[in-house]
């Protein structure tokens, strides 16, 4: 699981571009389970995860990630994760400076030590 949180960190750090694509299988898929900043939810292959975390990075000043549980089996992982997020410009009617809170449940599936599928489960604060 020490990969897992090397990712999450990486992530934390603002990771995007090839830093962040090593942590991914060439052909992932993440599914993000609908919440309030995507009502719809959203399914992402490699580059749409890529290019979110670039557009992520722009929109966060900051982020951190708090390991709460991990559970693994075989090649399934489960991170159980507080996630806080300052805004570094305006969402929606959130000024830059807002901080989001969510309690996140990532459902993590490994193939050659890559996530190969992930499952986000975001449960935000309310605003």
């Amino acid at each position: 699981m020490a990969g897992d949180e090397a990712a999450l960190q990486a992530v934390e750090a603002g990771a995007t571009g090839e830093a962040l694509a090593a942590f991914f299988h060439p052909d992932p898929v993440q599914h993000e389970l609908p919440h309030r900043l995507f009502p719809a939810g959203v399914r992402r292959d490699r580059e749409a995860v890529l290019a979110s975390a670039a557009r992520g990075a722009g929109l966060m000043r900051s982020q951190r990630y708090s390991l709460v549980d991990a559970l693994a089996q075989g090649d399934r992982v489960v991170l159980e994760v507080d996630w806080a997020g300052t805004l570094a410009v305006p969402l929606r009617d959130l000024p830059a400076g807002h901080e989001l809170r969510a309690r996140q449940a990532l459902f993590l599936e490994l193939s050659d030590g890559q996530i190969a599928g992930m499952r986000n489960y975001d449960c935000f604060e309310p605003l």
